[in-house]
């Protein structure tokens, strides 16, 4: 398997899929498609985690679904009630790209430490092997970000693999608590500086710099923030590229 060398990282703050006309499916959007570009590959090999999602089944038959008619070789790695594969880490190495769900991330933080995928997983990154995900799996990457993992009322959280030393923020758009948390959670140094990604966009990073943000959402948006040396926070809006739906 030839890799570019560059490690990748696509984390979206949502619209990874839409809904499809086939009653109860989804499609795979531009962004993943973007994702899987990343690779370099013909026919990429894409894995599919759910732990954030405790390995839901239905989810993960909806997520194979939605890449039907690409020319992609999909398979997922589950934790319960055991690893599905022999070797998770080779598993993982195996991949050309990693798509992480949306779910509980501190859930999956914990269970990624419990197996080892933690480390597997950033030696994967190391690898080349593109990591992507949505919501929870936009946040793991980073230190942190503010999460509903512990209720309805969003706590900050940061515990991420720090792969990206930044803060995180995902459904900036469509959840009225996620931005001003963020904002405060920057002021105070209770989170670095970092991203946020509006419904419909993700951001790219090769290694850890931010490169662009992408979109599929026409007037969606991605944010730079960072502490304005005054007790505050300033938030400068990054123009995305527009992505075919």
């Amino acid at each position: 398997m030839t890799r570019s060398g560059q490690s990748h990282i696509l984390a979206i703050g949502g619209g990874s899929f839409r809904p499809s006309p086939r009653y109860s499916f989804v499609e795979a959007s531009g962004l993943l498609r973007y994702g899987l570009d990343l690779t370099g590959q013909d026919r990429p090999k894409l894995g599919l985690l759910a732990t954030a999602m405790g390995d839901d089944s239905a989810w993960i038959l909806k997520m194979y679904g939605a890449f039907a008619g690409w020319d992609v070789e999909v398979s997922h790695l589950t934790v319960f009630p055991m690893p599905n594969v022999p070797d998770p880490r080779a598993w993982l190495l195996e991949q050309d790209m990693i798509y992480v769900s949306g779910g509980s991330v501190a859930n999956l933080m914990a269970l990624w430490r419990l197996h080892g995928l933690d480390e597997a997983l950033t030696e994967a990154w190391r690898a080349g092997v593109v990591l992507s995900g949505q919501s929870a799996g936009a946040l793991c990457w980073h230190v942190g970000g503010n999460t509903d993992s512990f209720g309805p009322e969003l706590r900050v959280w940061a515990d991420g693999l720090a792969l990206l030393p930044y803060s995180c923020g995902v459904h900036y758009d469509s959840d009225p608590q996620r931005r001003p948390l963020l904002q405060q959670s920057v002021a105070s140094g209770e989170l670095p500086g970092g991203y946020a990604a509006d419904e419909g966009v993700g951001l790219h990073y090769v290694g850890a710099e931010f490169i662009q943000a992408v979109s599929v959402s026409p007037g969606g948006y991605a944010y730079k923030l960072e502490h304005d040396g005054a007790g505050g926070v300033k938030e400068l809006r990054i123009e995305p590229r527009v992505l075919t739906p």
